[in-house]
């Protein structure tokens, strides 16, 4: 698929943009500080594609991860999802019984409130409802591939990925794909003439989701692991004489550090190249590159945090803090027209 593919039939992104707002824009902030930072200044002609996007996203993976509901009723419920959104069939999504389990009030409203997100993606044009469609395909093909891989797993008995091409997968199922996703919109709506390296341009933007699925999965570690999963691949814990099981004595971080620092690195990696997908969008898309840089940047600060834990600590919330947060979108609104020093802040920012 071309990176700049014609709409057939344009929307009206505004008057579509209001009734998104209306109707989702409370959920959007409610469930992701970050995300919702960023969706709030993108341009309009991509913001509310973008967000239902994330919305309809963030419904699946609630209810892929409603543990206290049956397996297999997850199942029917991500299949009856995925046929609603492909509209292989057009019952109306009803999933109040799981909403009834959702601790966080947000996540019980996203449910209940699926089948007004579902309405909104028939208002767009048909080339944005394939490019929601195929992105929500491959993220539902990664959660239900991720309860199927951890079924059955706890505390006693953890389960982990067993190499890093396993890592890879998940990564781009669950994130990569959002970033293939964001570049397509982008070329289309932001700016489509261009003149782009697209191969470049599309790797870069599936690295940049990667980045920042892996800063996620390392900062998560100790409580995925209370839950029987262990993202870092068994084949390297073994090659440092470590098992899934020892990564729950925080005793143990020093023996994982190595392992540990060269998935940093790796995640730094990713998201050095989505700065420099940040970098490579025209100068004239402020608000599109002000909203990735937030995440690339907040992504690395965490990095930083993360690289001199005890990341093996459980209940210990590692993150950035809020006035961090309005450091890094402040700072980087007021360096924006002196763009060399305004490409040295990922670097200043990994410390």
């Amino acid at each position: 698929m071309s990176l700049r593919d014609d709409t057939d039939d344009k929307q009206n992104p505004v008057g579509l943009f209001q009734k998104v707002n209306a109707a989702l824009n409370n959920l959007l902030k409610e469930t992701s500080r970050s995300v919702y930072l960023t969706l709030r200044v993108l341009p309009a002609g991509i913001r509310p594609q973008i967000g239902l996007a994330y919305l309809l996203a963030r419904t699946t993976d609630t209810i892929a991860d409603t543990e206290i509901v049956p397996l297999e009723q997850r199942f029917s419920a991500l299949e009856f999802l995925r046929s609603r959104i492909l509209e292989i069939h057009r019952k109306p999504a009803d999933f109040g019984e799981l909403a009834k389990h959702q601790g966080k009030p947000a996540e019980r409203t996203l449910l209940e409130r699926s089948e007004e997100a579902l309405a909104t993606l028939d208002d767009l044009n048909s080339a944005d409802q394939k490019r929601i469609r195929d992105v929500l395909t491959i993220i539902i093909s990664g959660q239900e591939l991720d309860l199927r891989r951890f079924a059955g797993a706890s505390e006693k008995k953890i389960i982990a990925l067993q190499t890093d091409d396993e890592l890879d997968d998940y990564t781009y199922r669950v994130a990569g794909c959002v970033g293939e996703f964001w570049t397509k919109m982008c070329c289309t709506y932001i700016f489509p003439r261009a003149a782009l390296d697209d191969a470049k341009f599309l790797a870069d933007g599936v690295r940049f989701g990667k980045g920042l699925q892996l800063v996620n999965i390392l900062r998560d570690l100790p409580e995925d692991l209370r839950q029987g999963r262990c993202y870092l691949p068994a084949k390297e814990l073994a090659a440092a004489g470590l098992t899934p099981e020892e990564l729950l004595e925080p005793r143990n971080m020093e023996r994982l550090r190595p392992v540990y620092q060269r998935y940093l690195a790796r995640a730094e990696e990713h998201l050095k190249a989505g700065w420099t997908y940040t970098n490579t969008m025209p100068a004239r898309c402020m608000r599109i590159r002000l909203g990735c840089s937030w995440l690339a940047l907040l992504g690395i600060k965490t990095l930083a945090i993360l690289r001199t834990a005890n990341v093996l600590e459980p209940g210990k919330r590692l993150k950035v803090s809020r006035r961090e947060v309005r450091n890094v979108r402040w700072k980087t609104v007021l360096y924006y027209p002196w763009q060399p020093a305004w490409r040295r802040l990922f670097e200043a920012s990994a410390g």
